[in-house]
């Protein structure tokens, strides 16, 4: 299987319901490194796996829907936990419509994979992989 990543960051402001959240229920912000991962078992024509630069600039039209946004006041949101591992789900399901719009070039339709990992820290981090 080959793959090929791109990386991204995204700053935000949320909070948490719920008492497993402890202080994360009040509202604080927080920055992700944002790793999107395309995997396919052969290469395309070009032999590459995804055009990484179209690749990069979809990530980055993804993330900038939430960059600098409180997620506590976006509709789509309303009453959910927007924890790392949801948020990877949200990414890497809007990357997929991207992917399926032929907005990554007509070669990243023969993906069969796209992994989202958003980074917390140097020590956490959590992600999502989905097929295509």
């Amino acid at each position: 299987m080959f793959s090929v990543t791109v990386r991204e960051h995204l700053m935000i402001a949320h909070s948490f319901r719920g008492e497993v959240f402890g202080p994360a229920q009040r509202l604080h912000g927080a920055t992700f490194l944002v790793d999107a991962t395309f995997r396919r078992p052969e290469l395309d024509a070009d032999n590459i796996v995804v055009d990484i630069g179209l690749a990069t600039q979809e990530l980055g039209a993804v993330v900038g829907e939430f960059t600098y946004r409180n997620l506590d006041d976006l509709p789509e949101f309303a009453g959910i936990n927007t924890s790392t591992e949801f948020l990877a789900k949200v990414i890497a399901d809007r990357l997929a419509d991207r992917v399926h719009a032929g907005d990554l070039g007509e070669g990243a339709r023969g993906l069969t994979a796209v992994s989202v990992t958003l980074h917390e820290s140097h020590i956490a981090w959590a992600s999502y992989e989905r097929a295509l």
